[in-house]
């Protein structure tokens, strides 16, 4: 379904566009596509007043699944965690960092968009098929009205890409490139 509107109440939740996993994926020039239309969206919901929240993800939750995630078992860079300086983090800016491929899950995000008074939430980053889809599954399971910027998402998976935005994101909520959520945000505003 296409965006008919941004709510009064909307946020928002870039996920993953952090060092470690952006300069991972810096040979694919999607990523750099992303960057820019994410970093444009949370400018854009900035100067008109709504919540921005920006969410990493630090290794996953302890035990077996954490075993080899980094891919060769090694300790991963000091910074790999740290939101990506293109998304010129504010500090009007909610952060959220989370454990496993959802933002809701064990983290927060529910209560805060809540206290928030948020009813809808516009989705952008990194995995399109992992953590922006997981995401956005518990942002419908949750009552949200769900907006997914398939031009700020990439995955390293194309046909996952792909997958996630044909098929599945149509029963989640409403697609739109970031340059509509922009533009629906200005005239609702």
């Amino acid at each position: 379904m296409t965006l008919t509107t941004i709510d009064p109440a909307a946020a928002l939740v870039v996920i993953d566009l952090q060092k470690g996993i952006v300069s991972a994926l810096a040979g694919d020039p999607a990523t750099a596509t992303v960057v820019k239309h994410a970093s444009q969206l949370a400018a854009e919901f900035r100067r008109h007043g709504l919540p921005v929240v920006l969410v990493n993800v630090n290794r996953r939750a302890p035990g077996r699944t954490e075993v080899g995630w980094s891919g060769s078992g090694a300790a991963l860079p000091a910074d790999w965690t740290d939101l990506i300086d293109e998304l010129d983090v504010r500090p009007t800016d909610h952060l959220i960092t989370k454990r496993r491929r959802s933002a809701f899950h064990d983290t927060g995000l529910d209560t805060l968009l809540r206290d928030l008074g948020v009813t809808q939430i516009v989705l952008a980053g990194i995995s399109t098929s992992a953590g922006v889809e997981s995401t956005a599954r518990s942002a419908s399971d949750h009552g949200y009205h769900v907006v997914l910027a398939t031009d700020a998402m990439t995955d390293p998976d194309a046909d996952a890409h792909r997958h996630s935005v044909e098929r599945v994101f149509p029963k989640l909520g409403e697609t739109a490139t970031s340059a509509e959520v922009a533009e629906k945000a200005e005239a609702t505003r």
